[in-house]
């Protein structure tokens, strides 16, 4: 007897709409990769949309946007911009209002997410207590020796951000959000210009129905900092961004290292690490990166430190914006 397979599930359900949400500052050197790879990214078409939203850039990244826009035939891509408030997360808020879709996922400029990203990061809302969804961020190729470190030391690894103390968290190069958690907790605090990553998902988290879940096969992969400064800049955000969150949920700050402390890993670095990362070079068992990943671990301790110290909690910085405020 012929038994007829059981018909297919709508299309809503199995794909249900998405609106991809990408903050742009100055990025006119990542434009044309970061089109590509929506582009090509396996999602049915018709049931996702992709906002880019220019934030204050004073390079040519408006320009070349429109132009590959007006080339689009088939790839729904909108272009807004937020030129009010310089904030990555100002931006996305404005992105999050013009958004169709009851998934809202987003990813950084600077990334390149694989061809089915999308496509499996949507997957585990398929359970409706999920309402957040962090994906996998691997780092892109890097020939300086600061952005081989970044990649040895897996910095901007979501398993150290899922791995928090306070709570679990995912960072914006790679989650995604249901609409209706946005709706009940508010979006990103606009002023606020790092930290919102973890501000959003604890605030989703803490309203009690809503589960984070993570999706290893969802992959993007991001450019780590290449030279000493930029490297110094971002150690020194991440430190604000601590001391932004240790004042919002009252968490300890991170403590300097002493004196002695460094004395101590300098000269276990010197007499130890990089004779023993000398002997692994010879046999082909170590990377270059290991003869100086301490001295650039102290560097960058320091810079986290002062911008933790130096941060400033300005009046209004940790005010919530929602879907139905608009920008007058």
């Amino acid at each position: 007897m012929q038994v007829d397979p059981p018909p297919a599930a709508p299309v809503a359900e199995t794909f249900p709409r998405v609106s991809v949400v990408v903050p742009i500052h100055n990025g006119e050197k990542d434009v044309a990769d970061l089109v590509a790879c929506l582009r090509a990214q396996t999602y049915p078409r018709s049931r996702a949309e992709y906002i880019v939203v220019d934030n204050c850039s004073s390079d040519e990244t408006a320009r070349l946007l429109s132009g590959l826009a007006a080339e689009e035939k088939n790839l729904r891509l909108l272009l807004l911009s937020e030129n009010k408030t310089r904030s990555s997360y100002a931006a996305r808020n404005t992105g999050c209002r013009s958004a169709s879709g009851e998934i809202i996922a987003f990813t950084d400029a600077d990334c390149r997410p694989a061809a089915d990203w999308l496509q499996e990061l949507v997957k585990p809302f398929a359970d409706p207590r999920v309402g957040i969804v962090a994906g996998k961020v691997e780092a892109l190729p890097g020939r300086s020796l600061l952005e081989q470190y970044a990649a040895f030391q897996n910095l901007l690894s979501q398993e150290h951000t899922l791995a928090h103390s306070y709570r679990p968290y995912g960072q914006t190069a790679n989650l995604a959000v249901r609409r209706q958690a946005l709706r009940e907790v508010g979006l990103f605090r606009p002023r606020m210009d790092t930290g919102g990553d973890a501000d959003i998902c604890w605030r989703i988290q803490q309203a009690g129905s809503w589960e984070l879940s993570y999706c290893a096969q969802s992959v993007v992969r991001h450019r780590h900092r290449s030279d000493l400064l930029s490297f110094k800049q971002q150690m020194y955000r991440y430190g604000r961004s601590a001391r932004y969150l240790s004042a919002l949920y009252n968490l300890p700050a991170a403590a300097p290292y002493k004196p002695s402390e460094i004395a101590w890993r300098l000269c276990r670095w010197l007499l130890k690490e990089i004779p023993s990362a000398a002997v692994g070079m010879l046999a082909g068992k170590t990377r270059p990166v290991e003869l100086v990943a301490t001295p650039i671990c102290l560097i960058g301790r320091d810079a986290y430190c002062r911008g933790q110290r130096e941060a400033v909690i300005t009046e209004g910085l940790f005010e919530i914006e929602r879907f139905d405020e608009h920008n007058q």
